[in-house]
């Protein structure tokens, strides 16, 4: 069980509850620091962030070591990368000992069987990884997620460090406390709160993403930006062009802003662990998920999202909630970003409209489905207009056919 970060127990709360004698309520708190590191070529030998994240009280001594798990399309992309982590390790020779470095196949279908999350756990057992050990994970979320899960369960928690290698992850997910893996062909159907011990953003390895990868991570910002930030929202808007050509700045500075409100939101929302039913982060979220599954993952998470939120921002405008004008300010953001706001999937609509009851079933509870009324004011909603989103559905099939 991870950290719960609750507030201290109170005296009276440990006493006896309800004056029966064989009850008690005692409350108890454990502290996390939730660290998040941006950087540029984190494994040149001369940067020590990766050093210090790693901590002196995770040394050599005590029989710790590290293992590093890589996405092969990250070394692929940085053909020097294994090697660079062999010489930043045997550069600092304060940390842990470098037992094995574990390349595995990346994208979602590493999420949708056991081959990652199995040769993991093998790793962490035959090279004597501890609890006070690290796993060191460099890739995309899938990856993260995938690895992450195995090192949450190895030894009920190995400590974990999370190096994103994709604008999604840097912006979003790779941020988060969660790690999960597919299954009954259902989106993170196992999984884990865990925080990592870091996250070191290294924003190089960002430059070795092809197109579709970069653009596709945008919809993360897009979201947040939408939900909690007008100003970020205004700077995406005015600089589409420079963000959709990778140019480092804005690209760089809105990467950052987004996985800051991310952190913000986790470390200061008052529910890490989603204890309650509301999940504001997952706007656009409940038909994303439906539409990687109903592709059977061909759609990537990213792409799912960009529709996911166009679908929920043009429902909105339907019912009310918020103003066409924004509405179609989203839709051609999305666009000129590169992102898509409709897929053929979209047509099977009663298969679609079953994603609804499995995010309410995924939460628990009563359906909670987060939408805006403008910019940076969210709003909640416990039910859906179904002939209105139906609509939805048809306007966006329209606008793509058109």
């Amino acid at each position: 069980m991870p950290p719960h970060m609750t507030t201290p127990p109170r005296q009276a709360d440990v006493a006896a509850d309800g004056g029966n004698p064989g009850s008690i309520r005692a409350p108890f708190g454990v502290s996390w620091t939730h660290r998040l590191e941006f950087t540029n070529r984190a494994l040149d030998a001369g940067n020590t962030i990766l050093h210090d994240v790693i901590g002196e009280e995770n040394s050599r001594t005590g029989d710790r070591g590290l293992l590093v798990v890589v996405d092969k399309g990250v070394s692929r992309g940085n053909p020097d990368l294994l090697e660079e982590l062999q010489g930043y390790f045997g550069a600092h020779d304060d940390l842990p000992e470098l037992r094995e470095i574990i390349e595995a196949d990346g994208g979602e279908q590493c999420k949708n069987h056991g081959g990652v999350v199995e040769s993991v756990l093998k790793g962490i057992d035959t090279n004597r990884i501890c609890r006070k050990s690290t796993v060191l994970v460099i890739g995309g979320g899938a990856m993260l997620d995938a690895a992450g899960y195995a090192a949450a369960t190895a030894h009920r928690g190995v400590r974990l460090i999370r190096m994103p290698s994709t604008v999604l992850s840097q912006c979003d997910s790779g941020v988060g406390v969660k790690n999960g893996i597919n299954h009954f062909n259902k989106k993170n159907f196992l999984g884990t709160f865990a925080p990592p011990t870091a996250v070191v953003c290294d924003l190089h390895l960002l430059k070795s993403l092809d197109d579709e990868e970069w653009h596709c991570g945008l919809s993360e910002i897009v979201k947040i930006a939408l939900l909690k930030d007008p100003k970020l929202f205004e700077t995406i808007e005015a600089n589409l062009d420079g963000i959709r050509n990778r140019m480092d700045d804005p690209s760089h500075g809105i990467i950052e802003r987004s996985a800051k409100l991310h952190l913000r939101h986790i470390t200061e929302g008052g529910d890490p662990f989603e204890l309650t039913e509301a999940r504001p982060l997952d706007f656009g979220h409940w038909s994303a998920h439906k539409l990687e599954q109903m592709t059977g993952f061909e759609l990537r998470h990213g792409e799912a999202v960009a529709i996911g939120v166009a679908l929920d921002m043009t429902y909105s405008g339907l019912v009310g909630i918020v103003d066409e004008g924004l509405v179609r300010r989203t839709l051609s953001m999305l666009e000129a970003l590169g992102l898509p706001t409709s897929h053929a999937a979209l047509q099977r609509t009663d298969e679609l409209t079953e994603g609804i009851e499995e995010f309410r079933e995924h939460l628990g509870g009563d359906l909670t489905i987060s939408l805006v009324r403008d910019v940076g004011e969210p709003v909640d909603v416990h039910e859906i207009d179904q002939p209105k989103l139906r609509k939805a559905v048809e306007l966006l099939l329209e606008r793509s056919s058109g």
